[in-house]
């Protein structure tokens, strides 16, 4: 029975982290405080090349490999050039116009929906 993609995901995802860490340890000579100082200095606008050398090396692998293991299973993978854009189809607006175009003209000979704005209200007598 085959995996499903997200079975399989599952799998390549938790491979990678748990070779992360263990490239954390290795990182870190066995020292828990630099081991800890390390994954405290990896947040949100961490850059690959901020990471330890070994970090950045089991990543490069871990990625290797799910590519590999993907290709493998029968998926495919496209290869280093981007896949053509979707084409969709232009939404059609009432009339066969497509929305947010330019609207054709109104009649303008009646009196403005909410009332007369450049009217000024009457002066208090007084």
């Amino acid at each position: 029975m085959t995996k499903s993609a997200t079975d399989l995901m599952q799998e390549i995802v938790l491979s990678s982290l748990i070779d992360a860490v263990q490239a954390l340890r290795t990182a870190s000579k066995g020292v828990p405080n630099a081991m800890l100082r390390d994954v405290q200095a990896i947040g949100p606008n961490t850059g690959f090349g901020d990471l330890p050398k070994e970090l950045q090396a089991s990543i490069t692998e871990s990625v290797r490999q799910a590519f590999n293991r993907l290709l493998k299973e029968g998926y495919s993978v496209s290869p280093g050039r981007p896949a053509p854009p979707p084409v969709h189809a232009r939404p059609q607006g009432p009339g066969g116009r497509p929305p947010g175009g330019p609207r054709p003209p109104q009649n303008r000979n009646g009196p403005r929906p909410g009332g007369d704005r450049n009217r000024r209200p009457p002066k208090p007598r007084g």
